[in-house]
Parts: structure tokens; C-alpha cells; sequence
């Protein structure tokens, strides 16, 4: 079964009863990955915006 994070009602909904609009994260193969969605995108965004700030440094230092 998959579990989906509904960001509007902030509830952890499966295939049963999973909102039918883009307010859904997901899938997660647990209840409790998809109820950590927001906590999971927000770290993952930080390390992506290290990344980048990486690449940026090191595309200046070598240019």
C-alpha cells in the first residue's frame, strides 16, 4: 500500500482515500514517511541549495 502527505489537511492519506488534487506528497512506502514529507522536502531542499552554492564557488574560482 502507499501512503501520500496531504499538504492542505496536513493528513497522511493511502490509495483508499488519497485526495484526488495536487495537494498530495507522494508516494511513501510508510505511514511515517510520508507524515516526515514536509520535514524529508525541507532537508533535501537545504542540500540541494549547498550543492548549488558549491558549484557556483567553484565555477567562479575556476573561471
Amino acid at each position: 500500500m502507499a501512503y501520500w502527505f496531504n499538504i492542505e489537511t496536513r493528513q497522511v492519506e493511502t490509495d483508499e482515500n488519497r485526495s484526488q488534487n495536487a495537494d498530495v506528497m507522494g508516494p511513501y512506502d510508510t505511514e511515517a514517511e510520508a507524515a516526515a514529507a514536509l520535514q524529508t522536502a525541507r532537508e533535501n531542499t537545504q542540500k540541494w541549495d549547498e550543492e548549488e552554492r558549491r558549484e557556483r564557488e567553484w565555477d567562479e574560482g575556476g573561471a
